[in-house]
């Protein structure tokens, strides 16, 4: 009785609600919003309020149902940038922000959709040459239901960054916090090999590097790299243009003035066959370097058959 009425007010939520979910498809994207920070902390400064500005423009341009962040700082930081998308029209009313190691810098997520379930991981740690290291940003893992027919597992994660550190190397860090994330794919998919299971966010690193082979995985539990090419969107609810193909960057290192793809949107065969290629981007803004060294990836999904 008590699931029945849940799902009748879900479903009342979804009809009547302000920005009601487009009747046959949800979007997911992923965006590193580089130290959007609320106030300083030792080794990083308070994000100017222009740049702020430019990453609430850049997901109203997205529109995103949901939505994984990378660099957020504290609660507070994370709720100033949802409360100012709501007051622009765009409204997140779940979310979630974890902290890891690294207490600088989070992991979170804003959603349009209720949270049926939250695990989060933040105290995984490994041995590397004798010596136990945490994972720096930990990882979400949630639960979120789409409509009352359909729900979907979203593990979003920010592995260790290229920088050089002094008590590792930076690779191996990034290679055993892969291997623990790969654990709890495979704990997923092992429960439900049919699972619907979206694994995203900054994994610092290309597509053949290790680190990133290790999340895909391989054999009958691997990955789908659902490899977004770049597109513009004239307008919130126009279709998207891409001007050439094949060109998938999402970060830009200005030291050594390189583009390279380290965001990424890897989805279970079960989802992945879901995916819509026409309304799934790396979403080019004019002002994208005002906002961020990194571009928001998006993808959309089609829930046909589940209304």
């Amino acid at each position: 009785m008590r699931s029945r009425l849940l799902l009748l007010l879900l479903a009342a939520g979804w009809l009547l609600g302000p920005g009601a979910l487009a009747a046959d498809r949800f979007s997911v994207a992923t965006y590193n919003v580089e130290n959007y920070l609320a106030a300083p902390v030792p080794g990083r400064t308070t994000k100017p309020a222009e740049a702020r500005a430019k990453v609430r423009a850049t997901l109203l341009a997205l529109r995103a149902d949901v939505v994984a962040l990378q660099e957020m700082g504290g609660t507070n930081a994370l709720l100033e940038l949802r409360d100012s998308l709501q007051t622009a029209g765009l409204d997140y009313p779940h979310w979630e922000h974890i902290s890891g190691r690294d207490t600088n810098i989070h992991v979170a997520v804003l959603s349009r959709f209720p949270i049926r379930a939250r695990r989060p991981h933040t105290n995984d740690s490994f041995l590397l040459h004798d010596r136990r290291f945490r994972v720096s940003r930990g990882f979400i893992e949630l639960d979120l239901q789409v409509t009352p027919q359909f729900q979907f597992t979203l593990l979003a994660a920010h592995l260790k960054s290229k920088r050089p550190v002094p008590e590792a190397d930076q690779a191996e860090l990034r290679q055993q916090e892969a291997l623990l994330l790969r654990e709890k794919i495979d704990a997923r998919l092992k429960a439900n090999p049919a699972a619907p299971l979206l694994v995203l966010g900054d994994f610092n690193d290309t597509r053949d590097a290790r680190p990133v082979r290790t999340v895909i995985g391989r054999g009958r539990n691997a990955l789908v790299d659902l490899r977004p090419e770049e597109a513009t969107r004239p307008a919130p609810d126009a279709p998207l243009q891409r001007a050439a193909a094949n060109v998938t960057w999402t970060y830009f290192y200005h030291r050594e003035d390189t583009y390279s793809r380290f965001d990424y949107l890897l989805a279970s065969r079960a989802l992945a066959s879901r995916v819509m290629p026409e309304q799934t981007c790396v979403l080019a803004l004019p002002w994208w370097r005002e906002a961020s060294d990194h571009r928001p990836v998006l993808a959309t999904f089609s829930l046909a058959g589940d209304q």
